[in-house]
């Protein structure tokens, strides 16, 4: 884990939010620990399905998705960031991906407008194990496998202020882009032993 010991990174920040790249979330029910946690799930029917499995893990819910089209009422869009803006008033911790739906890797506003509206900071988060399946869709889903070395970055928190115009968030939009795609890099890196590689021939030993 870097930090060693991320909690302590955002205990005295509750509640906070945890941004990720979609197909990068199957294990992220593990870095709850003692906080509470709502995550912000479609209402699609996979997303039925992810709604199931994060209650099962204790984990509680809030429904609705972003669009970077027309269609953000239909999909529930505005009655999800209601529900997470009452969630963190209420003291929950939240969780979403980040990226505009059906394009991966490509942060949307809306994280950055939650955290600017709730005056919550964002903080980056990847995990990645070295044994995976990564699948051939839109979010290229990792299935994390047994048996594996895995690896939970951190990044330092993003805080949007209260009063950003366009072009401020905007610059806070790509500060998280960028954040997520190095914390993403890093956490493979450790997964696969890249980084102990990478330290050995640094230091003349590899």
């Amino acid at each position: 884990m870097e930090p060693a010991d991320p909690y302590r990174m955002y205990e005295t920040d509750q509640p906070v939010i945890i941004g990720m790249w979609h197909g990068q979330h199957f294990l992220m029910p593990f870095l709850r620990r003692r906080y509470r946690f709502r995550v912000l799930i479609s209402r699609h029917a996979d997303g039925e399905i992810n709604a199931i499995a994060a209650e099962r893990l204790g984990i509680g819910t809030v429904r609705g998705s972003g669009d970077h089209g027309q269609r953000f009422n239909v999909k529930g869009g505005v009655a999800g960031f209601k529900g997470m803006l009452d969630s963190l008033a209420e003291g929950w911790n939240m969780a979403l991906t980040a990226d505009v739906p059906k394009i991966s890797r490509v942060a949307g506003l809306g994280i950055i407008k939650l955290a600017q509206t709730s005056g919550r900071p964002i903080f980056p988060v990847s995990l990645a194990t070295s044994r995976r399946i990564v699948l051939d869709n839109w979010d290229r889903s990792e299935i994390n496998l047994p048996f594996s070395r895995g690896a939970i970055i951190v990044g330092d928190p993003i805080r949007v202020p209260v009063d950003a115009d366009a072009q401020m968030l905007e610059r806070m939009r790509s500060e998280l882009e960028t954040a997520l795609n190095a914390a993403s890099e890093r956490a493979h890196a450790i997964a696969d032993g890249r980084s102990r590689i990478a330290a050995g021939h640094s230091l003349g030993t590899a």
